[in-house]
């Protein structure tokens, strides 16, 4: 039996999807498991690039966009492992994620999900990552600002029982999640993930998250955060209310109006991550710098390898990351290392000559070709 099925779900991103793609085979390598990609309809070259660049896929070509909860079904449907993980695809894996992800899950008998540490691409650490359930109460405090009560106190690097997982990165055992109902489809798009990890928690398993494995997510990538988004996110949290929390009728007005004022307080665009002009760039890899890319950017390059740039300080300095010679893992060090110092990061793609760019976590980022 196979041990691990990927399921990628993937909408429109195809550059997002095609570095993803290209991490996940790096750490499976060693793993028996199978990659699954569904596409919800893109209309664009992401399935075609799927075909050329990754043949041992196995590729769904849907035709409409049925939104995440229902293409994720269609993936997990045909998944022949044990275990299963659904995947955002602007994600970047480290190289030894699942390996450790699956030991832990062999070791628990009460395993609902399990997900990583999430960094977006300045390094930071995503607090989505592990939460707590968002009951009514705690809605509200969220809505207040007292956050501290909506996300999980365990610390960003330990390892321990969370209430919700982020959609971005679940991995489950195959029959747990379709014992339970796995991806409500009333939900076109946000509030599943609450709504899964809540459903292992009522079915008696414990969700945990895994602090010392990274996982990059680009978030925002997947979907632009325009009005009809805005609407299906609050409108899932109604659905997911009104599903597990039906006995809190008397809170139900005050959920509604709080849900309304946070729909209109997102209305505002939050502000880039404000960096100074970068100073110097930096090529960090084994390999000589590439001309094309030299020709693309209006600056020197100095080339540094991963060794080197370990020990390195740098500041105000934009480094592009070759993955064809160092390790995601490293690449995720030293993005922590090194993201107080208003460090821009890139991370030129396994096998493909483009870099991405991303320098908040609220807005979709961008692709430099060379």
């Amino acid at each position: 039996m196979i041990q691990l099925s990927v399921i990628i779900l993937n909408y429109k991103v195809p550059f997002y999807l095609m570095q993803c793609l290209s991490s996940v085979e790096k750490a499976l390598q060693s793993i028996s498991s199978e990659i699954i990609v569904v596409d919800n309809h893109s209309q664009d070259q992401s399935c075609d690039w799927v075909k050329q660049y990754f043949p041992k896929v196995r590729l769904l070509q849907q035709q409409e966009n049925g939104g995440f909860s229902k293409g994720n079904n269609v993936g997990v449907k045909i998944a022949n492992g044990k275990y299963i993980c659904l995947l955002n695809p602007d994600t970047v894996v480290s190289e030894t994620v699942f390996e450790k992800l699956l030991n832990f899950a062999e070791s628990r008998n009460d395993l609902g999900a399990v997900g990583p540490q999430l960094i977006d691409g300045t390094g930071d650490f995503l607090p989505e990552s592990k939460r707590n359930l968002p009951t009514p109460k705690v809605a509200l405090q969220k809505l207040m600002k007292l956050e501290k009560n909506y996300y999980s106190s365990l610390k960003q690097e330990k390892t321990g029982k969370v209430a919700v997982l982020v959609g971005a990165f679940m991995l489950m055992q195959k029959d747990r999640y379709e014992a339970i109902g796995g991806l409500d489809e009333d939900y076109f798009m946000y509030g599943e993930d609450i709504d899964l990890s809540y459903k292992f928690l009522k079915a008696g398993y414990q969700n945990y998250y895994i602090g010392s494995e990274k996982v990059l997510h680009y978030k925002g990538e997947s979907t632009l955060k325009d009005e009809k988004y805005r609407k299906r996110f609050y409108g899932a949290m109604k659905i997911f209310y009104k599903k597990h929390f039906q006995k809190t009728s008397l809170l139900n007005p005050a959920i509604t109006m709080a849900l309304n004022l946070a729909k209109f307080f997102h209305r505002v665009k939050s502000e880039p991550r404000s960096l100074p002009k970068y100073q110097k760039v930096y090529w960090v890899s084994e390999q000589e710098i590439p001309k094309t890319l030299q020709q693309k950017i209006n600056s020197e390059i100095i080339k540094i390898s991963s060794a080197e740039m370990k020990n390195e300080m740098v500041e105000n300095s934009k480094l592009i990351f070759d993955a064809e010679t160092v390790d995601y893992q490293d690449i995720f060090s030293i993005m922590e290392n090194l993201k107080i110092k208003q460090n821009y990061f890139r991370i030129k793609a396994l096998n493909f000559n483009f870099i991405v760019e991303s320098d908040q976590s609220t807005s979709q980022g961008s692709i430099l070709e060379f």
